[in-house]
């Protein structure tokens, strides 16, 4: 293992050792804003549990690199382990490995051929409403400003781009209700689920290729509620769908698809709602861009879509290219045995530098 390797261990290390569960990253903050104390080339400020270190060196392009301070809930995982080339432990590979590769560069790269902004933000993990970007991006928009965003989300070392945008549909199916010694005077409302659960279970999961990723949409039922007592025909039922959906279509034209595929069993004599209750956008991948096109070709991999969502949708939808790259297995995310390995570390950080220090 080279010196770099066990510095970036170490340093990920430190980092799990240090308890942030959303809502409560004041001391990780602290500790990301002292690493950084002695770094003259950098002005760095802190807005509530969110530290922001920027260079100024008039350059053409900013690059903006970005990592969630957060952890989800601890699961007997919440002090860091050292095996080998590993480092195992509550927010490891997310991402506090990011946090670290996110440190050291800001620290080795003095003079960026392009300028570079560092931001470490509170509540990602959480309801975006909590998100330290919203709260940057309210008490101090112009720190944000770049001409690209790299979020260090775990991607294994692989440019995943873009990410794909999030529905939460509410279906609300009504009925009569009867005795269920007399179920044929009544309207079972939770028997009428099974004709949308057809119609959900035979969804047509679109994969479009956009910058030579190929997205996968899904449309999944999440949560039934219904009924009214052991003894009564059911007059509604509420099932809640999950739908991911790809970045070549709006938050709009996602929904109107949905919409067109439930509505066949839709009765508004019976009283049943479409009713769209939540949403997170997609965003495109952007690969063209010169700075995601210089990440990619610094990566030295090919680029894959991101099927889950990340705060790339936050850059992108105001106008800033973004895509994820960093260190660990994101499959390995919030799960008890989350680790990621010195390998990714030292990758991740090789190719951020190399852009940084590479651009005209």
């Amino acid at each position: 293992m080279t010196s770099l390797g066990a510095s970036l261990l170490q340093l990920t290390a430190d980092l799990v050792d240090i308890s942030s569960v959303s809502h409560d990253e004041d001391k990780v903050a602290a500790f990301v804003a002292g690493t950084l104390s002695g770094a003259d080339h950098l002005s760095t400020i802190r807005i509530g549990n969110n530290i922001v270190s920027r260079t100024s060196l008039g350059r053409p392009r900013r690059l903006l690199v970005a990592g969630h301070l957060d952890t989800v809930p601890p699961n007997g995982n919440q002090d860091a382990v050292m095996d080998g080339d590993r480092c195992l432990g509550l927010g490891s590979a997310d991402m506090k490995g990011g946090l670290a590769v996110m440190i050291e560069l800001a620290k080795r790269v003095v003079e960026p051929a392009i300028d570079l902004t560092y931001v470490w933000y509170a509540c990602e993990e959480v309801e975006q409403r909590f998100s330290g970007l919203i709260e940057i991006e309210n008490l101090a928009p112009d720190l944000l400003a770049a001409d690209a965003a790299v979020l260090a989300e775990p991607t294994s070392a692989v440019v995943e781009a873009g990410c794909q945008g999030v529905l939460r549909i509410a279906v609300r199916l009504g009925g009569e209700r009867a005795h269920t010694a007399r179920s044929w005077m009544g309207v079972n409302a939770i028997h009428r689920l099974g004709m949308l659960l057809d119609l959900v279970d035979g969804f047509d999961e679109r994969m479009p290729a956009l910058d030579g990723c190929e997205y996968r949409e899904s449309l999944q039922a999440v949560r039934v509620d219904g009924g009214v007592a052991n003894n009564v025909v059911p007059d509604e039922v509420r099932l809640v769908l999950n739908h991911r959906y790809a970045p070549d279509r709006t938050k709009d034209e996602a929904y109107e698809a949905i919409y067109a595929l439930l509505s066949p069993v839709i009765d508004t004599k019976l009283g049943d709602q479409i009713e769209l209750e939540d949403f997170s956008l997609a965003a495109a991948p952007n690969l063209e861009h010169p700075l995601l096109a210089a990440l990619v070709a610094a990566s030295a991999s090919a680029p894959r879509a991101k099927l889950g969502w990340t705060d790339v949708s936050f850059f992108s939808s105001r106008g800033i290219p973004a895509a994820n790259f960093g260190p660990g297995n994101p499959q390995l995310a919030h799960t008890a045995g989350e680790w990621v390995g010195r390998e990714d570390l030292e990758l991740v950080l090789g190719s951020l530098e190399k852009l940084a220090l590479s651009q005209d």
